[in-house]
């Protein structure tokens, strides 16, 4: 009983004891399992890592052998290309060498005569010559032509020159402009207008209307008894002599277009249509569209636009205060103002210095 008693007395001490020596085994269990793990993990990653190293130098020597197959193949294969560039190079220069013998031979004997060529040579630059030679004829007797056709047209303007100035002529009371009788002989073209005859504008014809009675006309029976062409018929006589201009020229200045007055080529509005034009322009030349209303109470809200030349970032014109009616009082000699000589100047004077203080208060 007594054993029993002790035994009851120690029964929470020796489960205490049974806990924790069970705890200390767990952990001292789990430290040794952790252990065991990675001794197995680093054996199994040692045997892993030889056998790749294994395979590795497998596939290396694998490899190495059919690198080794192929480059011999492509070795071989330029072996080859090479042997057969190399003899159709050799043929190709036996080829060239054949060819240059057989071409030359051919140009010295059918080709390249010497002395065939050389009379061909001459054949061909004695037909140029002959050739250069008819050209340069040609040529002279073109200039020939031309000169003898600038002659005769000038021949022909002097000539209608000489007509034209026909009235020049001199007469048995009055020598003409060229027929000086200071001079001992007198002018070609005196000579040339004795020759020529005078110029005589050719008028136009009138063809009369055929089943017309002339007497029928001159007597007025009919209404239309009057002659209906416009043109009259020309009168029967010389021109006069003297220095009348050509027909032609008469009648274009008769018959000119009508050419309006400068009143009535404008058109009756044209004062309005240039105050509208004016107008315009001022308004696009506008800056500021707001109206001055200096004696009201308009603006007296709103801000003040100040002029572009006042508000530039160069600063305002000088101009009229510092180049035009300029006063320094630093630089006079004394108080007194200027005498002038005339009153007139003395009055021009105050009414400057007035103008000028009012510039400057403004």
């Amino acid at each position: 009983m007594a054993t029993l008693a002790r035994l009851q007395a120690r029964s929470t001490f020796l489960a205490h004891q049974y806990y924790f020596r069970n705890s200390a085994v767990d952990v001292f269990r789990k430290k040794e399992y952790d252990a065991a793990v990675k001794i197995q993990s680093w054996f199994r990653g040692c045997r892993i890592r030889a056998y790749l190293r294994y395979l590795h130098r497998v596939a290396t020597v694998i490899q190495k052998c059919w690198r080794g197959y192929l480059g011999r193949q492509h070795y071989q294969l330029i072996v080859k290309l090479e042997f057969c560039t190399m003899k159709m190079n050799l043929y190709n220069a036996m080829a060239v060498r054949i060819q240059k013998r057989w071409r030359g031979y051919r140009i010295r004997k059918y080709c390249f005569n010497y002395f065939y060529l050389k009379e061909y040579l001459k054949a061909v630059s004695e037909t140029n010559d002959a050739i250069r030679e008819a050209l340069e004829e040609f040529a002279e007797m073109k200039e020939r032509e031309e000169k003898k056709a600038d002659l005769e047209r000038e021949e022909k303007k002097r000539d209608y020159q000489a007509r034209k100035m026909h009235y020049l002529l001199s007469t048995k009371q009055i020598p003409g402009i060229y027929n000086s009788p200071f001079r001992k002989d007198p002018d070609p073209w005196e000579l040339r207008l004795q020759k020529a005859k005078p110029l005589i504008s050719q008028r136009p014809k009138v063809k009369q209307k055929r089943g017309v009675n002339i007497s029928n006309r001159l007597a007025c029976t009919s209404a239309r008894s009057l002659p209906q062409s416009e043109i009259l018929p020309p009168i029967d006589r010389k021109q006069c002599q003297g220095p009348f201009r050509d027909i032609t020229e008469v009648l274009e200045q008769r018959y000119k277009p009508l050419e309006p007055t400068l009143w009535m080529a404008e058109p009756i509005n044209e004062l309005k249509m240039a105050r509208e034009e004016l107008r315009k322009q001022e308004w696009m030349r506008n800056i500021n569209d707001n109206m001055f209303l200096p004696f009201s109470s308009y603006h007296k809200n709103k801000k003040y636009i100040p002029l572009m030349h006042s508000s530039s970032k160069y600063g305002p014109n000088s101009y009229g205060s510092q180049h035009f009616r300029d006063e320094n009082p630093k630089k006079w000699i004394c108080d007194k103002d200027f005498q002038t000589v005339l009153p007139s100047f003395d009055l021009f004077s105050k009414y400057g210095k007035l103008y000028s203080k009012a510039g400057q208060i403004i």
